[in-house]
């Protein structure tokens, strides 16, 4: 009768140090596991009182575009000429104003947002400040206003926005015009003295 045959003593304490190993792991995190939490939500801008009223936008505008800052006071004069044709902003149905955004047809009622930094949007109210669709406010004197599409290919294919109002409201401030010096008022002629005629003398007693 065969005995059975046993593991040799090196194999049976790898086989136990294997036992008690895998025990060990099972508690132990693996620090080069891939398996995370899921994301942090990306940090929302929080919108803020606009610095614009809705009503300052509302009017008759001149429109053109730029894509070179040294195109800006061109273009400005360029939009001025655009008032033949202007385009026209409006007051929304909630207090918005009623412009268009890229690539549509009919206006939208979009909303002027404010953001720190003493930056405005203008854009959809439902997105934050800097949103995809939105515009900023990047010059603003009353009469002329500036706007760059945040999504960088809409403002490569638009380029900044200018408006530049029409009318008596957006007319630039004439010059003053210099007094001309008044030149002194020549002395009236006087009247020619009449010709008086030769006396005739008497002819001479013979």
């Amino acid at each position: 009768m065969s005995l059975p045959t046993r593991p040799s003593l090196p194999t049976a304490l790898v086989l136990a140090l294997l036992t008690v190993g895998l025990a060990g792991c099972s508690g132990i995190s693996n620090p080069f596991s891939t398996t995370e939490g899921p994301p942090p939500a990306p940090e929302v801008t929080p919108t803020l009182p606009s610095a614009i009223p809705p009503q300052d936008l509302v009017g008759r505008w001149g429109l053109a575009a730029y894509h070179k800052d040294e195109d800006r006071a061109r273009t400005e004069a360029a939009a001025a000429n655009q008032c033949k044709q202007p385009y026209i902003i409006t007051l929304g149905p909630t207090g918005g104003v009623m412009m268009h955004l890229a690539d549509q047809a009919t206006p939208t009622e979009l909303r002027l947002k404010g953001a720190p930094g003493n930056r405005t949007y203008i854009g959809p109210a439902e997105d934050p400040p800097g949103g995809q669709q939105d515009r900023e406010v990047v010059g603003f004197d009353g009469r002329v206003l500036a706007l760059r599409w945040i999504d960088s290919e809409v403002q490569g294919r638009y380029g900044t926005m200018v408006y530049v109002r029409c009318g008596p409201e957006g007319a630039k401030p004439p010059r003053a015009k210099v007094a001309s010096k008044a030149r002194p008022k020549a002395a009236p002629k006087s009247a020619p003295r009449p010709v008086q005629p030769p006396i005739q003398q008497p002819p001479p007693a013979r």
